[in-house]
């Protein structure tokens, strides 16, 4: 059986023929949030329920407890200077590792309300921290601390690590999830999972166009809807595929929004991102398990380039 359903030509070109998805790892009760460290040859990823920091060493294959307990993060990203940048769904709040090992709190509130339940992180070319925050690690027990919403609303924001200014972003979401810069930084994809909690609300990804300070959004257009599930976490690369999770699959859509083909895998999947000393695996945190696979395509905005011989 194919690891791959080719929809369209478009995505024959971004898969190995035969490259296999390979379950690097299970053991979790909901693993989410990975992310590839280039300096540690490592990739991180939460169990969000297990309140643990899962780490795959890709030396030796390896997986080991990174951090426990780690108030319940959920999303992670690369800073500017290579630091791991964590949305905290216990401490409602996005923090940082820094170089020392300590963990350092960014922000934790807007107007004096603390947030809800920081989900997903990206960081800007500017250096900006822009994430989504709605109820998940609030609603109970398991996936954080259950608590009293005090914005009232699940909204997107952007925080100035320089200037320590916060600003909301996008209000128009219900349950605003994962989120992604188009390689040209010039639009902002965010997943809605708003269905969680409305029913028959559209399972969809939104794409808002950045105004022209690159502060602020203008209105959105829906790239595109789910046929399996909802969309959560989501990678774009350099030819502005996005990489999206849904219920039974990796699904790949086309910048012009058509779904061009799937990696199937065998459990609900979270997230993924690229990874590996090339940038051209994609690993895949799904329900229980850590899968990876190899592809012909890379990450927007960073990994080797033509002619790199670097190691």
């Amino acid at each position: 059986m194919s690891d791959y359903e080719i929809l369209d030509d478009r995505f024959g070109k971004l898969i190995i023929g035969h490259a296999k998805l390979e379950r690097l790892w299970t053991g979790s009760r909901w693993a989410e949030g990975p992310v590839y460290v280039p300096s540690a040859k490592h990739l991180l990823w939460s169990d969000i329920p297990n309140d643990r920091l899962l780490r795959y060493n890709e030396t030796d294959g390896s997986v080991s407890v990174f951090e426990t307990p780690c108030d319940y993060q959920n999303g992670h990203t690369l800073d500017r200077d290579g630091r791991v940048v964590a949305c905290e769904h216990g401490g409602r709040r996005i923090s940082r590792l820094e170089h020392d090992g300590r963990w350092q709190a960014l922000v934790e509130s807007i107007g004096g309300k603390r947030f809800n339940s920081p989900n997903d992180v990206v960081v800007k070319s500017d250096g900006s921290i822009w994430f989504t925050d709605p109820v998940y690690g609030i609603d109970s027990h398991y996936e954080g601390k259950i608590a009293r919403a005090e914005i009232g609303g699940s909204h997107v924001y952007r925080f100035d690590a320089v200037s320590g200014e916060v600003s909301t972003v996008i209000t128009d979401r219900v349950q605003p999830n994962g989120l992604a810069f188009s390689h040209d930084e010039k639009t902002l994809y965010v997943s809605e999972t708003g269905a969680s909690h409305v029913p028959g609300l559209p399972r969809a990804i939104h794409a808002y166009e950045l105004a022209d300070n690159g502060r602020s959004v203008r209105a959105s257009d829906v790239f595109a809807e789910c046929g399996a599930g909802m969309f959560d976490g989501f990678r774009i690369d350099r030819e502005g595929n996005i990489w999206a999770s849904s219920a039974d699959s990796v699904r790949v859509y086309a910048p012009d929004g058509t779904l061009i083909g799937r990696v199937l895998v065998p459990e609900l999947v979270s997230n993924l991102c690229f990874g590996g000393p090339k940038r051209n695996r994609v690993y895949i945190t799904a329900q229980t398990s850590l899968y990876a696979i190899y592809v012909n395509a890379h990450p927007a905005g960073s990994g080797p380039v033509a002619g790199d011989i670097s190691r």
